[in-house]
């Protein structure tokens, strides 16, 4: 359920939207054939999500835009405010962005459960303030590049709100060991994709250098990559993904790369195949139409992190007895209607535990 409403102020408009939605991503343990009972346990995550969009399209009478956003979730929330002058369209287009995020850290700190199918609260919750330069170049016909430069300041939050230095087992959470990190990052992201009728091909590149400003803020070499192809095979599509990264240099354990979970290795919970300061990761799925909404889908998924999780400071992956590399492989349904995509997945991780993921979007309440 949303609401939108205009408002003139002198020469310019202001759009406000406010938007009230279900966000399912649940993911629901089934117990094995030998038991009795509901089949279906446990619910993992169910919330309400809350959206307020204010833009703004002529901040100064010159064109300038402006655009505030809020979300909130249950456990989550993001503040966004973005400045845009008008340039040229042959000329990098600036925007100033300034940001404020708050969430729960599973990936790293959260503790597998139920052979690994789903992942616990560690106690520890990421707050990351970022305000900063986004330069986009003049895009091609194939490629795009996106070049920002941003100060970041992350501090590590336990389940009431408090700042924390270690963890449950008593281990750092920051790079500095104090209660948050500092940071300028500058950050290049590049962007192929071509597409036909009958298949695409993309390809993005993110690498991330930290600039050591002061001499306690984090300097890092951090970059990842994914490569997609899609290939229509009469009334299927067969798609294929190929995910990996790695950091060298100063490294606190949130920056570790999480693997597991919806997008990832489906069978596991979020994080809870490992956590490195190397991935790779790989998925396979072929989807079938069955109606002209309703798709069909066989799936495959492995992920290791290259044995780098005794690399990452504290070891939180083998404190946690994450095996380093996992195996899912499944079946779903994709639905898409005027109210939102729906998703549901059944999934089998390499100990037998299936799990259930349900994902809905843009579903009004």
């Amino acid at each position: 359920m949303g609401a939108q409403k205009s408002i003139h102020a002198g020469k310019a408009k202001i759009d406000v939207n406010v938007d009230f939605t279900h966000k399912i991503c649940a993911s629901m343990m089934l117990p094995s054939l030998r038991n009795t009972g509901s089949p279906l346990s446990l619910v993992i995550g169910r919330y309400c999500h809350f959206s307020l969009c204010i833009k703004h399209p002529n901040l100064f009478g010159g064109s300038e835009k402006l655009d505030v956003s809020w979300d909130k979730g249950l456990y989550d929330s993001n503040i966004l405010v973005a400045y845009r002058r008008p340039r040229p369209q042959w000329v990098a287009q600036q925007c100033f962005v300034m940001q404020h995020s708050l969430s729960p850290e599973i990936g790293v700190h959260g503790i597998p459960v139920d052979n690994f199918s789903r992942s616990g609260s560690g106690g520890v919750n990421l707050s990351r303030f970022s305000v900063g330069l986004d330069l986009n170049e003049p895009a091609s016909s194939k490629w795009s590049s996106t070049t920002s430069v941003k100060f970041e300041n992350v501090r590590l939050l336990s389940d009431d709100g408090r700042s924390i230095t270690r963890d449950l087992d008593g281990f750092p959470v920051t790079c500095s060991g104090n209660a948050h990190d500092s940071m300028v990052v500058l950050k290049q992201e590049s962007q192929y994709a071509k597409a036909n009728e009958h298949s695409f091909s993309r390809f993005t590149m993110q690498i991330e250098q930290g600039i050591p400003v002061l001499s306690k803020w984090l300097i890092f070499n951090r970059f990842k990559f994914v490569a997609s192809k899609g290939i229509k095979l009469g009334p299927a599509f067969l798609l294929t993904s190929l995910t990996g990264g790695s950091i060298v240099g100063d490294m606190a354990p949130y920056q570790a790369f999480a693997i597991g979970g919806l997008g990832s290795v489906r069978g596991y919970g979020e994080g809870a195949v490992g956590s490195g300061r190397s991935c790779l990761v790989a998925n396979t799925e072929v989807t079938l139409p069955l109606s002209k909404m309703l798709e069909g889908s066989v799936f495959l998924d492995c992920g290791t992190d290259l044995g780098s999780g005794r690399l990452v400071p504290g070891n939180p992956a083998m404190r946690q007895g994450k095996p380093g590399s996992g195996v899912g492989f499944g079946y779903g349904l994709r639905f898409k209607s005027p109210l939102g995509h729906f998703q549901v997945d059944y999934a089998i991780n390499a100990f037998q535990q299936k799990t259930l993921y349900f994902g809905v979007t843009n579903l009004a309440s």
